[in-house]
């Protein structure tokens, strides 16, 4: 299989900076995307040091892998890239008080044969697009997820929250930080969009699926996504990763005919 990568980040229409951060690294199939938060401008050192780190650590790791390792050597390279990233940015915050209390949520995938590893820290979010469904592939860690899951509140509810930005798990806030992870089986012609709260917040599933139907190429798709982030308030910073897996669909190559027939 193969993989097509495009990534983006827009400061959005009610901030001055911008605290997300993405990176890839196509040649190992990486692809990393961090939402930071904190004063001073310190979310986004937050950010840029956990994507510059996965990219540096976890990309060397992969090289040097080239294939051979297993699903668990995967997910644990993995856990103690971020385990590492995240005590740097604590030991950072501690250091320094104009970083104190930074933080950030993270996305971070690789894909490699026919699977996705994917890990997630916070409420930035990966989707699938396959066969004109979109699915939700990680879940939130935040109040509000705790409080749907709870039954306390609906979906629907949700979308008007006051608590909409409250993450109950975040890299670099306190001094270890768990990782989750899970595998997904790819298949060709899949789409996977990697996306901070600045673009789910201000679109729901059906929006974000009708601009993933609507555009071909992945530039012009990233694009759609922002504008229409930006269409419905930009209220927050706006970042994105889009993923397509190349190939044969199964059971394509030469049809079989029956002589005679």
């Amino acid at each position: 299989m193969s993989f097509e990568f495009y990534h983006a980040a827009d400061t959005g229409r009610a901030r001055s900076n911008n605290e997300d951060s993405v990176a890839v690294d196509s040649a190992n199939g990486l692809a990393v995307l961090a939402d930071g938060m904190g004063g001073y401008n310190a979310g986004e050192v937050a950010s840029g040091m956990v994507t510059d780190f996965i990219i540096s650590e976890l990309g060397r790791w992969l090289t040097e892998a080239a294939g051979r390792a297993s699903d668990a050597e995967v997910r644990r390279a993995m856990e103690i890239c971020v385990d590492n990233a995240n005590r740097a940015i604590f030991n950072a915050a501690n250091a320094n008080p104009h970083y104190a209390g930074m933080g950030t949520t993270l996305v971070v995938a690789v894909l490699r044969e026919a699977q996705l590893h994917m890990g997630h820290v916070g409420d930035s979010r990966a989707y699938r697009w396959r066969g004109d469904e979109l699915v939700q592939i990680t879940r939130d860690h935040s109040l509000l997820q705790e409080q749907i899951d709870a039954g306390l509140i609906t979906p629907e509810q949700a979308a008007f929250s006051a608590n909409k930005n409250l993450v109950t798990r975040a890299v670099g806030v306190e001094d270890t930080v768990m990782l989750e992870t899970h595998v997904h089986d790819t298949q060709p012609g899949d789409l996977y969009l990697l996306c901070s709260d600045g673009l789910s917040d201000m679109l729901d599933d059906a929006m974000i699926a009708r601009l993933l139907q609507t555009h071909d190429a992945l530039p012009a798709t990233g694009q759609a996504l922002i504008a229409a982030a930006n269409d419905a308030g930009g209220k927050d910073n706006i970042s994105l990763i889009l993923v397509r897996v190349g190939g044969e669909p199964a059971g394509a190559g030469r049809r079989w005919w029956k002589f005679g027939r």
